[in-house]
Parts: C-alpha cells; sequence; structure tokens
C-alpha cells in the first residue's frame, strides 16, 4: 500500500503530456539531432553515451521523463549544482518543440552497461535496489524504477548510468539540493557504503 500511495503521489506531481515519436515532424527531428551532436554531445557524449562520470547517461532515457527534466531545467525548478551550472542556460532557448524533439531523439539511442564491480558491492546493491532494507527503512527502488531499472515515464531509467553521476544525485536528494520529497525520504536511509553499492550496480545493468 505504502508504495502505491508513492506512485499515486509522484504521478501527480511528475506526469506530463505524452511524447511519441509520431508527434515529431522531420523538421524538429532533424533539428534536434544537429543540436545534439553538435552542442549536447560535448557534455552527454555521441548519441547520450556519456563518458565523463559527472554527466549523466541519456541514450535509452524516457522520452516523458526527459521532457520533464528539460522542462524544469527551462523553468528553474529543478535545483541541483550542476542544473544552475549548465542545464538552466543550456534550456532557456529551446521551446516546446525542440524540447519534445531531443527527448524523442535520446529515448531512440541505444543504452549500453557500464563497468561492473566487485561483486560483493555488486550484491548488496542488488539486495537494495530490488528488495530495500526494511531495518534501515530503505524501500525497494524497483517499485518505481522497474526490476531492471529501465524507468518509466515518470521515473529515470537508471541501468548504466556513472556511479559518480547516481552518488551525486543521491546526496543532492539527501540534502534537498533536488526537492523531490519521495527520493529525500529514500535517500536518507542510505549510508556512504549502500549509495555506491546500489550506484555500482546500476551501472552494470545492461539495455
Amino acid at each position: 500500500m505504502r508504495y502505491l500511495l508513492l506512485a499515486v503521489l509522484t504521478g501527480t506531481v511528475f506526469s506530463v503530456s505524452s511524447v511519441h515519436a509520431a508527434n515529431v515532424d522531420l523538421e524538429s527531428r532533424i533539428a534536434a539531432e544537429r543540436i545534439a551532436v553538435g552542442t549536447c554531445a560535448a557534455c552527454h557524449g555521441w548519441k547520450g553515451r556519456s563518458i565523463a562520470p559527472k554527466f549523466p547517461v541519456l541514450a535509452g532515457q524516457r522520452a516523458n521523463y526527459l521532457l520533464s527534466q528539460l522542462r524544469a531545467f527551462k523553468a528553474q525548478t529543478r535545483g541541483d549544482p550542476d542544473a544552475l551550472g549548465y542545464m538552466w542556460g543550456m534550456a532557456a532557448p529551446l521551446d516546446a518543440s525542440t524540447m519534445a524533439a531531443l527527448a524523442d531523439y535520446y529515448s531512440r539511442q541505444t543504452a549500453l552497461a557500464g563497468v561492473r564491480e566487485d561483486p560483493a558491492l555488486l550484491a548488496r546493491g542488488a539486495q537494495i535496489y530490488q528488495q530495500g532494507d526494511s531495518a534501515e527503512g530503505i524501500p525497494p527502488c524497483a517499485a518505481c524504477h522497474g526490476m531492471g531499472a529501465a524507468g518509466t515515464d515518470m521515473y529515470p531509467r537508471l541501468a548504466g548510468q556513472h556511479i559518480e553521476y547516481l552518488m551525486k544525485q543521491l546526496r543532492s536528494f539527501q540534502t534537498n539540493l533536488r526537492d523531490v520529497a519521495i527520493m529525500h525520504g529514500v535517500a536518507q536511509g542510505l549510508n556512504e557504503h549502500d549509495m555506491r553499492a546500489v550506484a555500482a550496480y546500476l551501472q552494470g545493468l545492461g539495455p
């Protein structure tokens, strides 16, 4: 019941209008690809496959989720340091059709698995992700992000994401730099070791 309530609440907060390939015209697709290759790739890598741990992998991310984040950057309502330092400015000139086309572009790119770390660390990460830790008050991440961490329209894809980026976001949730009530509650229960374990497990997941 608790996780159903969380899903209902977050669905209310984060739902956005649908973005599908069929809704993006050819001209917008071409323009978005030009921006992705000429501008976004400097940080997020070729076709959204970032090789810099500071910047997230965008390849294979759900279009609706990406669109919601671009809207938040443009509205300056996502307040973590990299949002202020990079994405507020990058999103400012983007209109609605360009944001939808960029979201669609990255959602159609193939995601890859990252490097797998120490097996013991991965086992702890898998346990937390799939089952949670009731003794520490940590719910299973899979309840929202899915067993394969492929994400949904409301929740981001985490599979194949960089450890460093995931840990940075978890710390931002802990301190409310990213003001997302559910993630603040989840992150509060994670110590540094468990945070890294979950991040390491997720980095090694494939498409």
